[in-house]
């Protein structure tokens, strides 16, 4: 295994060292979720699959949002939003929520929660309210507490693994 310097200027440059930083950490597999809200102007939304559990008492989630993200704005005001996990079969909705400019609401069906739009055929949902924001380098760490939360038994979620979807298969119990 190779070391890597994750600082700039030992012989990489800041574009070069961020792209062996994305390919080492995409060796982490991550689930992929929505974050959505309704505002003032109607339903906004982003795909997020940076987000982890911090707390049991009170229940609280982080996500990281880009700093250049159009949408993370809007959501914000709102003060409350949905996280819907991904089913393995919503890959194309995921890619309609990273992509600007798309329509990303098109194509599915959603239900209203308290906290925001939630997608139908999720894994679960979380119904979350701003609790703190950190800055930290290009991203913003949003930590939101959960007000209500629910799961399905059955579903398969999707996963983000080297650049690509796919799903989870757990080892046969012996």
């Amino acid at each position: 295994m190779a070391a890597v310097s994750p600082e700039p200027g030992r012989g990489k440059t800041a574009a070069e060292t961020g792209r062996e930083f994305r390919k080492v950490l995409s060796h982490l597999p991550t689930g992929v979720v929505l974050v959505a809200a309704h505002t003032s102007t109607g339903r906004v939304g982003m795909a997020v699959n940076s987000i982890t559990s911090v707390s049991l008492d009170p229940p609280l989630v982080s996500i990281c949002v880009a700093r250049t993200s159009t949408s993370w704005p809007r959501i914000r005001s709102a003060g409350r939003f949905c996280i819907s996990v991904l089913a393995d079969h919503h890959e194309q909705t995921s890619r309609r929520f990273s992509a600007p400019g798309e329509d990303r609401f098109a194509g599915e069906t959603w239900h209203d929660e308290p906290a925001g739009p939630a997608l139908d055929g999720a894994v679960a949902r979380l119904d979350c309210e701003m609790y703190a924001e950190y800055g930290a380098g290009d991203h913003t760490i949003v930590v939101a507490r959960v007000a209500a939360l629910e799961a399905v038994e059955d579903g398969q979620a999707l996963v983000f693994f080297r650049g690509q979807y796919g799903r989870f298969e757990p080892h046969e119990q012996p």
